[in-house]
């Protein structure tokens, strides 16, 4: 029997839907699905009320997995079913204790099991018991390349839109976290001008403190166009807040973005399509990857290359004790440009 693959999507319509399983296996590196379901399945599997004595909350440090079976078999006092949420299970002690209750579940508990920051051996025996008696769900980490795209779908469920730039100055500020993500964009949706339907880049200058103007895409940008005035501009400003504008973040774009580019030289095909799949990046950038193709061969590219990881060095602390980051950033810069 082939194995379903479950979605946040498809859990929450079954639970809808009244149609639920006794063990619910939520894991893997990304914690904000982990989250988003475990919240709607408490929500939708008990009232206020009913937690306060159908509910048991543990972790995987204080518990093994007998104590967690032991309150499952228990069975509901007021509500239709009883719910035990473990969490930090990959904390537990003997998570393979697991396949014996699931040879036979309480049909009257839901059990939900959160195991982040990785998933288990689906070798296993547990991971096949899972597969076949429980809904089990993978949460994986989304590339840097589909964090914009992300990004816009989720604005789009809150009846706004926000173009493909805006989403990836966000993206490129705020990281893959994509709980950190929600946060800033609800956040962003209720502090918007009445009337006002977008995110814009002057709305998330004010609100979460992402300057539209000097921020590490545009000095990316102004490197890729050779713009020696903007990219001197944008390290001024960098040295009048460091903290805000962390060399090591700085470095670590740009020497992604270099080592795309050397991809990009040596790529047979470079239409939009099949650049973007081979570099793993929106297909809107690919046009950012031409025009610096223009101005930075791949020998060119290389040296560049070999460069940032010189400079990472240095802006950790290594030969440079003492000097300012904006200092270690214009000599870069200017072995970049130059």
């Amino acid at each position: 029997m082939a194995k379903t693959t479950y979605t946040p999507q498809s859990i929450m319509s079954d639970v809808k839907q009244g149609n639920l399983k006794p063990v619910y296996f939520l894991m893997g590196e990304e914690s904000y699905y982990i989250d988003l379901i475990t919240d709607f399945l408490l929500s939708n599997l008990l009232t206020d009320s009913e937690k306060e004595f159908d509910l048991n909350v543990v972790y995987g440090k204080d518990v093994a997995m007998r104590d967690v079976i032991g309150l499952s078999r228990q069975y509901p006092m007021i509500a239709k079913h009883r719910v035990v949420l473990l969490k930090e299970a990959q904390d537990i002690k003997n998570m393979e204790d697991l396949s014996l209750y699931l040879q036979k579940p309480m049909l009257s508990t839901i059990l939900i099991i959160n195991h982040k920051n990785g998933s288990i051996d689906r070798r296993k025996k547990v991971a096949v018991d899972l597969e076949k008696n429980a809904v089990i769900f993978e949460s994986k980490k989304l590339y840097d390349n589909e964090l914009p795209g992300w990004i816009m779908s989720y604005v789009k469920t809150k009846g706004l839109g926000i173009d493909d730039r805006t989403a990836a100055l966000l993206a490129d500020f705020l990281g893959s976290d994509l709980g950190r993500i929600v946060g800033e964009l609800d956040k962003l949706s209720i502090t918007m001008p009445k009337g006002e339907t977008r995110i814009t880049p002057e709305l998330i200058e004010r609100n979460i403190g992402i300057s539209k103007e000097y921020n590490d895409y545009e000095l990316q940008n102004a490197i890729i166009h050779k713009d020696i005035l903007r990219a001197n501009k944008i390290v001024a400003y960098y040295a009048k807040s460091p903290k805000n504008n962390p060399l090591v973040k700085t470095i670590a774009v740009l020497s992604i973005f270099f080592s795309n580019l050397m991809l990009y030289h040596y790529l047979v095909d470079k239409s939009q399509f099949a650049v973007a799949s081979e570099l793993g990046i929106a297909p809107f950038r690919v046009r950012e990857y031409a025009d610096a193709a223009k101005n930075y061969n791949a020998f060119k590219t290389m040296n560049i290359f070999s460069l940032l990881r010189t400079y990472d060095a240095k802006s950790k602390g290594f030969e440079s004790r003492g000097v300012p980051d904006a200092e270690i950033l214009k000599e870069l810069l200017f072995k970049i440009l130059h």
